[in-house]
């Protein structure tokens, strides 16, 4: 296992490996007009260089090996360049691109995607790159070798319900949008990927930025941004086909395929996926089915696109997790969907015990350039997304469902076994508005959008044991949940000089928030909200010489409260709204060979929302705010080139996850027994406590062989420190550090009948770690002890999968 001191000592060393030699420099011009093009990004293709030419062109390259070069130069409106260039010496070019007949699609996230020398933390990942991994596992397992990054799975194996975590923030706190359209959900503030099946596969290009990032559109950041884009600009036909199979009975199949340029202006493009598994815990089985079609134009000035994406998911329930007590014995057992009799025998399962939901995504897309200075885009969009979990209850008191007691002769009975349904139908639909403007030395971002949520949530009985037929067959909740979130953002680059860059970035964002109706324990939860937000973030970046480079920003965002937050609110609590304030400080360095980032950061939160054991008047458990709590550490990540045959990424985050002044509520179970004499809750003032599932450490490794032609082994190594579950740092209420190894093997080969034909093996967890990524507990007094419960999420252990993609 890599220790702290061998990893500091490995980055600190690394710098010293890279040996450079010649310098490669020119200038990129219009091969029409002659005219100079600042701006334009150059990369040297196969190694870790990019620059972008300054206000008279020019881009420079130093310490560059003797050998032989792909340059790529890019600029918008033009056609991208490839050029292959000698260096024995130094070098010095002249590039004339010419213009392109097609406008840039990536204006149509341009306004809120963070560019080269902007001053904020984050990290591009091409489609490429991210589906090289992608055999059926959600998207979250595919972004786990990313910094600061954390990842679990319900079902133990990376299909079904997943989840994400970015310097311990979980995804109600990650801005996820898709194409510039906001993905979280607007009430819960949360993102579900098994509504979004094999997303992974329609990605060109996808961002995360870590801290608040700059302005978007959709909830707030609230500690990390990621920004997907669907489908680039790919002027030939191709089709794809993916197929998988592996462990837990894991299927994945997918096609892909694209019309190609049509008519000079047109391209069609679609997918189609299946995934299933049967998961590493028992009966965790997962159906996922989804479709994406695609129409899109593409004119010197103008874009058009239409999208429809479709996407649904049946799932059996694995959210109560493995008792701790059960880990040692059988750690794939889940309670869900039990069946008892009248003496607590346990009878079966439940076959039906799943969650059903079915998430469709409109889009349609226009953007247009007025000038090679300006250009502006639009989207409007719906996002329709409906379905249920149905479960079947053991002894169910007929008053908790708002029913009477049955009556069967001279008996009363107050109980029953019963199937409920907890259903979501909703609508989320709005439009987006960006534009970019590039004068003289300075650049303008601007833009917003509108959205509207309307969601009905309500309850279903569709059976039970003893009832009279007519008594249950009816909702017996019905709350409905109507949000509006407008925004309004201007953001401006200025160049200095050819070192220094300013930037500026203000957001004003209102909400209002209303809930009409009654939740399922049949409280009235009626009430309504409103909020005005103004987000200023600002930042420097410095670029010292080719190699080195330095940025600083300082960030500020405010969350409002989710809907779990005013559901279960005590009626005499006081909510209010979180703010965070983020400073960023990095440094860069880059040569062709070796490249790490540096990363100090510190999240200063403010009436931060979590849990702390406290119960609402009801005994639901509720988040509160705690005045003061922060998030600070250190990010690293490298990569070292070493050879052609080989390369290595490392990344590691060292942190303190703090809240300051954290007092922890316990129930007494002897008040219901005695309530004149009996506390409520015990309550114990802890000081400055570790925020839960926040670890300490994270780090990472993959290294990259490729020992034949068209052939490479990567080993992949994560380590994941100390998580505690709840926010009291108690050991024993913990999840103990875990560090997990994978190999992936894949050849590629090239013929007359296929374009490509790679072969995929992957080997996961080879050492066969027993580890836990998630877990939740709740504590209690009774008779003056201690007891918990608890349910734990353990993830598989060895187990592979293999595939072959086609390419025709």
């Amino acid at each position: 296992m890599l220790k702290k001191s061998t990893l500091i000592i490995l980055f600190a060393l690394l710098p010293w490996l890279a040996q450079a030699q010649f310098t490669l420099s020119g200038k990129v011009v219009d091969a029409q007009t002659k005219q100079s093009l600042p701006g334009a990004t150059v990369f040297i293709n196969h190694s870790l260089l990019a620059t972008v030419t300054d206000a008279q062109g020019t881009f420079f390259f130093k310490h560059v090996k003797p050998g032989s070069y792909e340059l790529e130069v890019r600029f918008m409106g033009f056609q991208t360049k490839k050029q292959t260039v000698k260096v024995s010496g130094n070098t010095e070019l002249t590039i004339p691109l010419k213009s392109t007949s097609f406008m840039s699609d990536e204006v149509v996230i341009s306004a809120t995607t963070a560019q080269k020398a902007s001053p904020n933390t984050y990290q591009d990942i091409s489609g490429m790159k991210l589906n090289q991994n992608n055999q059926g596992k959600d998207l979250p397992f595919l972004l786990q070798m990313t910094p600061s990054v954390v990842v679990t799975s319900d079902a133990g194996a990376g299909v079904g319900y997943t989840g994400l975590r970015i310097r311990g923030v979980g995804l109600n706190g990650i801005n996820v949008t898709l194409n510039g359209v906001p993905v979280n959900d607007a009430e819960s503030q949360d993102v579900y990927f098994v509504d979004l099946p094999n997303v992974a596969s329609l990605v060109s290009t996808l961002q995360i930025q870590r801290g608040v990032g700059t302005s978007s559109n959709g909830s707030a950041a609230f500690g990390a941004s990621i920004n997907m884009q669907t489908d680039a600009f790919q002027p030939d036909a191709y089709v794809e086909i993916d197929n998988s199979a592996g462990s837990f009975q894991t299927f994945k199949n997918n096609v892909r395929f694209s019309s190609g340029l049509l008519h000079k202006h047109w391209i069609l493009t679609g997918n189609f996926s299946n995934i299933n598994s049967q998961g590493y815990i028992d009966r965790a089985f997962s159906h996922l089915k989804s479709a994406y079609l695609s129409a899109g134009y593409f004119g010197k000035k103008d874009i058009f696109k239409a999208i429809v994406m479709l996407g649904h998911e049946k799932t059996y329930q694995a959210w109560y997790g493995v008792p701790k007590d059960s880990l040692a014995t059988n750690r794939t057992y889940n309670p869900a969907g039990e069946i008892y009799d009248a003496n607590g025998k346990l009878l079966g399962y439940y076959p039906n015990e799943t969650d059903n939901y079915t998430q469709d995504y409109y889009q349609l897309h226009y953007a247009h350039q007025f000038t090679k200075q300006f250009n502006l885009a639009t989207a409007v969009f719906l996002t329709r997304g409906y379905g249920y979990y149905e479960s079947y209850d053991n002894n169910q008191s007929f008053a908790d469902y708002g029913l009477n007691d049955t009556v069967i002769g001279n008996t009363t009975v107050s109980t029953t076994n019963l199937i409920e349904q907890k259903w979501l139908n909703n609508y989320f639909y709005g439009f987006n508005v960006f534009g970019n403007y590039a004068g003289g030395r300075s650049k303008w971002s601007f833009g917003g959008g509108w959205n509207y949520y309307d969601g009905d949530h309500y309850g279903k009985v569709i059976w039970a044991q003893v009832a009279l037929l007519g008594e249950y067959d009816r909702n017996w909740y019905f709350n409905t949940g109507l949000k509006a979130d407008y925004n309004l953002f201007v953001k401006w680059n200025y160049k200095l000089n050819d070192q220094l860059n300013l930037m500026a970035d203000v957001q004003y964002r209102g909400i209002h928030y209303q809930i009409k109706g009654i939740h399922d324990n049949l409280r009235n939860i009626s009430q309504s909200h409103q909020f005005q937000f103004l987000n200023p973030k600002a930042g420097i970046y410095y670029t010292v010489n080719q190699d080195n480079s330095l940025y600083f920003s300082f960030a500020v965002s405010h969350r409002e409260p989710n809907r779990s937050v005013y559901r279960d609110a005590d009626p005499n609590q006081v909510i209010k709204q979180e703010k965070l304030m983020d400073y960023e400080l990095g440094y860069q360095f880059h040569r062709s060979d070796f490249s790490i980032h540096t990363t100090l950061y510190y999240m200063d939160y403010k009436d931060q929302f979590v849990l702390t054991g406290k119960i609402n008047n009801v005994g639901t458990a509720i988040l509160t705010n705690v005045p003061k709590s922060y998030r600070a550490g250190i990010e690293l990540s490298a990569h070292w080139k070493a050879s052609k045959f080989a390369d290595w990424n490392l990344m590691a985050t060292f942190s303190q996850n703090k809240i300051l002044g954290f007092t922890e509520y316990v129930d007494n179970w002897n008040y219901w027994d005695d309530p004149a004499t009996q506390p409520y809750q015990y309550s114990k003032y802890l000081g400055t406590t570790d925020i839960s599932f926040s670890p300490d450490v994270i780090a990472g490794s993959v290294l990259t062989l490729h020992p034949v032609t068209n052939g490479s082994i990567s080993w992949t190594s994560k380590y994941v420190g100390r998580q505690y579950i709840d926010n009291t740092s108690t050991k024993e209420r913990s999840l103990n550090p875990y560090w997990v190894n994978n190999l992936r093997l894949d050849y590629t080969v090239h013929n007359t009948l296929f374009r490509s034909m790679t072969f995929v093996l992957s080997l996961n967890n080879i050492f066969n770690a027993l580890y836990s990524t998630n877990a939740w507990v709740y504590n209690y007094y009774y008779n003056q002890v201690e007891y918990e419960m608890n349910g734990y999420f353990p993830q598989a252990g060895f187990n592979f999968m293999a595939g072959i993609n086609l390419k025709l």
